[in-house]
């Protein structure tokens, strides 16, 4: 039987992909040197797996180095919805993150609860401001992921 067509997505989406496509495209090909000037502060590239599609998915992200301990937000997905990736995340016990100059590193991810999580979120918004302006426009508490490099 064959599969249905894709629902249509909308104009937004597809330049969102576009676009995550070219900064994909740019970190890789210069190592990280592009790709994560768009917005000032660093960004890696986080490999997930669609829960749904089981298909390999990649995603650039801000985030915080916090060594050993990289840190990333899950910010747009929506006023009361996570983004899909931070689901995918989640649901992986080990992923493979790309950094600036080609390292590679292998990840668990957890989520900061408490006072961790207030710490980090003030360094993260310090480092990038529209965080912060973002959060007053979400009802939900957007989550602060914490990736422990993975045992080896």
């Amino acid at each position: 039987m064959p599969k249905p067509p894709p629902p249509p997505t909308s104009l937004y989406w597809k330049l969102q992909r576009q676009m995550a496509r070219l900064h994909k495209f740019l970190f890789r090909a210069t190592r990280g040197k592009l790709g994560g000037t768009f917005l000032g502060p660093p960004v890696l590239l986080l490999n997930h797996v669609g829960r749904k599609s089981g298909q390999a998915r990649t995603n650039p992200v801000l985030y915080l180095d916090d060594t050993p301990r990289l840190v990333i937000v899950a910010s747009k997905g929506g006023v009361d919805a996570h983004p899909a990736w931070f689901h995918n995340l989640m649901a992986m016990a080990t992923t493979v993150v790309e950094l600036p100059g080609g390292e590679r590193r292998r990840v668990c991810p957890r989520l900061a609860e408490g006072d961790e999580r207030a710490a980090l979120w003030g360094r993260l918004v310090a480092m990038y401001e529209p965080y912060a302006a973002y959060a007053t426009y979400t009802e939900r508490q957007i989550p602060v992921v914490v990736l422990e490099p993975a045992p080896a």
